[in-house]
């Protein structure tokens, strides 16, 4: 009475595991090659962030503070929090977690600004869509990695793979407000003047879009940041792997340092987004 009757058990993993072995067997060589092409493109980023010299980067990060918040301190502070990430120790590993925090945004880009237009234009697929969405996002992290670990194995290229379905959510959906929150006004008015769609799309709804289109790209970056230690258990190296050491080896130094290294990133890279999407909305609202 009190237990639930095992006659209506449905036995869903048993489906997924003969799905998931199906797709390993006939998609090998794609997934090989996407794996691939994946790894020779984070080698090539992770290299040229650690040739770049540490000054050169440190002055990068300043200019690009000051011009998207405005004030040269504020160049100053987020350049010193990146100092302070090679003070702690962790400078190579830092820009080894960007390569595959950019790498993962890159591809999350690829993926969920084509997705966020189509849901824009079609009622009917954003209402299909947003379930797959809210389960992405609701999905616990770790879950992710067994997918990723099946098809590319251990090592950089499952945890960009783990961290992109993790990451793209917020550009989708982001992407698709923003495009309909383009006033219908704006919308007839470009439409008297006789537009196309695909001049609708790009003159229009998407320069309107821009900061809204920024903020996805912003929640993505931070989303993609969060996973790296997570990630790190599939074999990303990086802050994360540093900070699974210390765990491991009950650390609380190195984890706290490691663990805080990140917190700077996160930072620094989320002021510089923010800043640049409300610049660019202050700059359409005038």
């Amino acid at each position: 009475m009190f237990e639930f009757p095992e006659k209506l058990y449905l036995p869903v993993e048993k489906w997924i595991d003969v799905v998931m072995d199906w797709v390993l067997v006939n998609t090998v060589v794609f997934f090989d090659a996407i794996g691939g092409a994946l790894l020779k493109t984070l080698i090539i980023m992770d290299r040229l962030l650690l040739w770049i010299p540490w000054p050169v980067v440190l002055i990068l990060v300043a200019v690009a503070a000051w011009r998207t918040m405005g004030k040269w301190w504020h160049g100053a502070i987020m350049a010193g929090l990146i100092f302070a990430v090679g003070i702690l120790g962790f400078w190579d590993h830092a820009m080894t977690t960007l390569a595959i925090v950019f790498a993962s945004v890159i591809v999350s880009l690829l993926i969920g600004f084509p997705l966020g237009i189509l849901m824009a234009r079609s009622d009917r697929f954003q209402t299909l869509f947003r379930p797959v969405l809210d389960g992405m996002q609701t999905m616990p992290s770790f879950v992710y990695l067994i997918p990723a670990m099946m098809l590319f194995g251990l090592g950089k290229v499952p945890a960009v793979f783990a961290t992109v379905i993790y990451a793209v959510p917020p550009i989708i959906r982001l992407t698709d407000v923003g495009i309909r929150g383009v006033p219908e006004s704006v919308v007839e008015a470009a439409k008297s003047f006789g537009a196309s769609d695909r001049q609708l799309l790009f003159d229009v709804q998407l320069p309107l879009a821009f900061p809204s289109i920024m903020v996805g790209v912003n929640q993505t970056t931070m989303m993609a940041l969060a996973m790296v230690v997570i990630a790190s258990m599939i074999g990303a190296r990086g802050l994360g792997l540093e900070v699974l050491k210390a765990i491991n080896r009950i650390e609380i130094g190195h984890g706290f340092t490691a663990g805080i290294s990140i917190v700077f990133l996160a930072i620094v890279i989320d002021r510089i987004t923010n800043a640049f999407a409300t610049k660019q909305q202050k700059h359409l609202s005038l």
